[in-house]
C-alpha cells in the first residue's frame, strides 16, 4: 500500500499543476495595448479623423474648405473673419496641409493647418460660430558638434559620409576661396570642422546653422579658419587663421567653386581646335554648361563681347596693375563701366568660340603683361587691428583645443600647422 502511495504522488502533483496553470491564465485579465498619444500642432490628433494632403494647382482656401462641405457663403464668412492674420491668398502649390476632423460619420472639419515653410504653419479654428487663426513658429534647437575626416572623393561627398548637410560644402569653399584652390585637395588629405546644426521640435534636422572653426590639410600644412568680428559695431564677419592672419585675399584662388583644371597656363601647347603648337595665355577651368563664373577680384568691367577665337567674354580691370578676363561662356551677366564685387556672378559657363567643351578660359594680367595666376603670390586683404587681437586670441584658443584634441584622435600623423 505505501508503495502504491509512492507512484501514485508524481502523477497527482503534475495535475495539480496543470490545474493551477490553467487557473491562473483564466483568471489573468488581458490588457489591450494603449494607443500612443500623438500630439501635433498643439492638438492631440488621437480625438480627430485626420486629414493631411498637398496644395496642387488649381486650389484655393476656399476650394478645399468646400470639399469640406462648406458652402461659399460659409467660406466669404471665414475668410473676412481671419483675414488680419491669415492671408488665404498666400496659399502655394506643393505646401502642406492638415484638416482635423471630427471621428463621426459626419466627418466635419474642425481645424485647418496650412504650412508654409517647415519651421511655421497656420492654425484656422472652425469650431465655432466665428472662425479664429493664429501663426505659430515650431522652437529650434542649435546643436553644436566636431567632425574630422580624410577626403576620399568631394568635399560634398565626405559631408554626406559623415551626415552633414552637403551645403556646408559652399560655406567652407566660399571661407577658403582665397586660401585654398579646392582643385588641388588630393586624396587622404585630412580637415575637421565645429559648426552648429538647427533641429525643429528637436528633432527634425533642418540644416547647418553656421561655421565656429575649421582646419584643412593642403599641401601637407593645416590651414586653420576662425570667424571673428574686429568691430562689434559694425558686425562684420571675417575668416583668420590662428595667428590671426586674414585668411581673405585680394584674388580668389579661382574663377568658379566646383570644378578641375583641364589646361594649365603654358608657352607652348597643342591647340585642340587649331590643331597647332602655340602657347596658352590662361588656365581651363572645365564645368557643366550653365555653372556661375565669379569675378576673382573687385573691379570695373573693362570689356564684354565676342570673338571667333574667345567666344563670349568679360574682362574686369581691378586697379592700375591687375586685370583679368573670362573666356567662353554660355551668357554674359555683367555690361561695360559696371562695378562688380569679388565672387560676383558675372556669366556662365558654356563652350562659344574655339572651345571643344564646356570651361571657362582664365587669363591673368599684370602690369600688362598676361602671367600664370597661380605662380604668384597675390597680395592680402586689410590685416587684423592689433587692438583686437588680444580678443581673438581668447575667442579662437578654446576652439582651437577642441578641433585638434577631435582630429588627434582620429589622426596619429598629424601635419604641423
Amino acid at each position: 500500500m505505501k508503495r502504491l502511495s509512492v507512484l501514485f504522488l508524481p502523477v497527482f502533483l503534475l495535475l495539480f499543476a496543470c490545474n493551477k496553470s490553467e487557473k491562473e491564465t483564466e483568471t489573468k485579465p488581458v490588457v489591450a495595448k494603449a494607443k500612443p498619444v500623438i500630439v501635433e500642432f498643439g492638438f492631440k490628433l488621437n480625438d480627430f479623423d485626420v486629414l493631411n494632403d498637398t496644395v496642387v494647382s488649381g486650389d484655393t482656401f476656399g476650394s478645399i474648405l468646400e470639399k469640406q462641405n462648406f458652402n461659399p457663403s460659409q467660406v466669404h464668412d471665414i475668410v473676412e473673419q481671419i483675414r488680419d492674420t491669415f492671408d488665404v491668398r498666400k496659399i502655394r502649390v506643393g505646401k502642406p496641409y492638415t484638416i482635423l476632423r471630427t471621428k463621426d460619420v459626419s466627418k466635419k472639419a474642425q481645424i485647418f493647418v496650412y504650412q508654409p515653410d517647415r519651421l511655421s504653419y497656420y492654425v484656422v479654428d472652425l469650431r465655432d460660430s466665428i472662425a479664429k487663426s493664429y501663426k505659430k513658429v515650431r522652437p529650434i534647437k542649435i546643436k553644436r558638434r566636431t567632425i574630422a575626416a580624410a577626403l576620399d572623393g568631394s568635399l560634398t561627398e565626405e559631408l554626406e559620409r559623415q551626415h552633414v548637410d552637403p551645403g556646408l560644402a559652399n560655406k567652407i569653399s566660399t571661407v577658403y576661396a582665397w586660401s585654398i584652390d579646392f582643385f588641388k585637395l588630393q586624396k587622404g588629405d585630412k580637415f575637421a570642422i565645429t559648426f552648429t546644426e538647427r533641429y525643429i521640435n528637436d528633432t527634425i534636422y533642418d540644416g547647418v546653422e553656421d561655421m565656429e572653426a575649421a582646419f584643412f590639410e593642403y599641401k601637407g600644412k593645416l590651414i586653420y579658419a576662425f570667424p571673428f568680428i574686429q568691430d562689434t559695431t559694425r558686425g562684420r564677419v571675417a575668416y583668420y587663421d590662428e595667428e590671426g592672419k586674414v585668411l581673405k585675399n585680394f584674388f580668389l584662388k579661382a574663377p568658379l567653386k566646383f570644378s578641375r583644371i583641364s589646361s594649365r597656363f603654358s608657352r607652348n601647347r597643342f591647340h585642340p581646335v587649331q590643331q597647332v603648337w602655340k602657347a596658352h595665355k590662361g588656365t581651363d577651368y572645365a564645368a557643366p554648361t550653365g555653372t556661375p563664373i565669379m569675378t576673382t577680384a573687385s573691379g570695373v568691367v573693362e570689356q564684354t563681347g565676342y570673338t571667333t577665337g574667345n567666344g563670349n567674354f568679360v574682362k574686369v580691370k581691378h586697379n592700375g596693375t591687375y586685370s583679368t578676363q573670362y573666356l567662353h561662356m554660355s551668357k554674359i551677366l555683367v555690361r561695360r563701366g559696371q562695378r562688380v564685387t569679388q565672387g560676383d556672378v558675372i556669366g556662365r559657363v558654356g563652350s562659344t568660340g574655339l572651345a571643344t567643351g564646356p570651361h571657362v578660359c582664365y587669363r591673368f594680367w599684370k602690369s600688362g603683361v598676361q602671367v600664370d595666376p597661380l605662380r604668384l603670390r597675390l597680395p592680402n586683404a586689410e590685416p587684423m587691428d592689433k587692438k583686437y587681437k588680444p580678443r581673438f586670441i581668447a575667442e579662437m584658443t578654446p576652439l582651437k583645443r577642441e578641433l585638434d584634441s577631435v582630429a588627434s584622435s582620429k589622426f596619429k600623423d598629424l601635419p604641423k600647422s
